[in-house]
């Protein structure tokens, strides 16, 4: 797969900048569209009774945040400009209106490759972890996920790939190969795994890395018991001894009655990522 559609989910924070720069340097890179959402989510205001002030009164209120939401979305498109124009790069402003999660999945079903930022679980600025669960789940396309501390001008140079193999990982090494083409060192990780035919095979790790290898990619396989900490864990503990820029796994999670739960690998990398990663499902 090429990747010639990129879509970055931008908002006004700095991470976003961020994000916007490393998508932009993706973009540049593989000689891709680069689309910016921008997704503004007026919530409606519970109406007691029927008085036709009260209704007039409501509908001037959504008509002003409604243009608050607008303009301050103006300079997130400005910047997004100002970074096509630089870049040389062609690309797109999307402006839209609804809920946040539902729409970053929409969109992002018709892109190569999704980039979102990691959300704030526990900071000043909380979040649920929607956009990114329905990025995953509900797009079909591989995500790309920026920490929301540091700066990450490139990816794909030092890969980490934490391989479980299972479906998912399957998908997100895949997906992941036309970002690590060229890659320095792609390391594969499995974290206790066990052979047999049902699982990893009699050598855990062998099969993915010759396939690796048959793309040209310089590959190393290690294998670790990890039983006082968590896998997820492993993989970061790993990640930061490699200097990686990129961490690929399969995203996992079940449904329960309505609501979908991220599963442990998943949820930890979520929520203590410190290099971007990619993960499919």
């Amino acid at each position: 797969m090429q990747i010639r559609d990129i879509l970055v989910h931008l908002d006004a924070t700095e991470q976003g900048r961020h994000r916007l720069q490393l998508a932009a340097d993706l973009a540049r890179r593989h000689q891709a569209h680069l689309t910016g959402l921008h997704v503004y989510d007026i919530l409606l205001p519970l109406v007691v009774g029927e008085s036709g002030s009260g209704a007039a009164l409501m509908v001037e209120m959504l008509e002003r945040m409604r243009q608050d939401a607008i303009a301050a979305a103006g300079g997130v498109e400005a910047t997004f400009l100002e970074q096509l124009r630089s870049d040389g790069i062609a690309g797109e402003w999307r402006l839209i209106e609804g809920f946040v999660p539902e729409q970053v999945a929409l969109h992002g079903r018709y892109a190569d490759l999704l980039v979102v930022g990691q959300e704030d679980f526990e900071g000043a600025r909380k979040t649920d972890g929607a956009v990114i669960e329905a990025a995953l789940f509900s797009s079909g396309r591989p995500v790309l996920v920026v920490p929301h501390s540091g700066r990450f001008d490139a990816v794909g140079r030092r890969v980490l790939i934490g391989w479980n193999a299972s479906r998912e990982a399957a998908r997100a090494v895949h997906d992941a190969l036309p970002l690590i083409a060229g890659a320095e060192t792609v390391t594969v990780l499995a974290v206790n795994p066990r052979p047999g035919i049902a699982s990893h095979g009699e050598e855990p790790g062998a099969d993915i890395a010759r396939h690796l290898a048959r793309h040209g990619l310089p590959v190393t396989v290690e294998r670790t018991d990890a039983a006082e900490i968590s896998a997820g864990e492993t993989i970061l503990n790993r990640a930061a001894e490699l200097s990686a820029d990129l961490i690929v796994v399969g995203a996992y999670g079940h449904s329960r009655i309505r609501e979908l739960v991220l599963g442990g690998v998943t949820r930890t990398l979520l929520r203590q990522m410190t290099v971007p990663v990619l993960m499919s499902h």
